[in-house]
């Protein structure tokens, strides 16, 4: 599930860009086959941070975007538990909940979510 959700969002993020899959890849020197395999979510995405960053950018992420656009990578490899990643409620958050780990001030309404979703858990 968290592949799929990390490749629906690549694919968005690249047609938002109005970039082709070939174009896309031309500018991140990455393999057109393997791109599509994880937009499809058949493939896991890259864990080097690097190539993750400049694959943001391609795409049109600034500051906190590369962030979270990391970090959803981060979980579509599976490296966070399955019974949190069953939870969609929970997935959706992570990337606040990782930038509160790293010391980054969360806003106002990323805290009142995550008290809520404790709550509820």
């Amino acid at each position: 599930m968290a592949k799929t959700n990390f490749g629906n969002l690549l694919k968005s993020l690249r047609i938002k860009k109005e970039l082709s899959l070939r174009d896309v890849c031309k500018l991140t020197e990455y393999d057109p086959s393997n791109w599509s395999k994880i937009e499809r979510g058949k493939m896991f995405p890259p864990s080097n941070i690097v190539i993750l960053n400049k694959w943001a950018k391609v795409l049109g992420l600034k500051g906190k975007e590369i962030q979270d656009f990391t970090d959803q990578a981060i979980v579509a490899q599976g490296m966070i538990p399955k019974e949190i990643l069953s939870e969609k409620d929970i997935v959706e958050h992570l990337p606040a909940f990782f930038r509160t780990l790293r010391n980054k001030k969360p806003n106002k309404e990323e805290i009142e979510r995550m008290i809520r979703l404790i709550e509820k858990i």
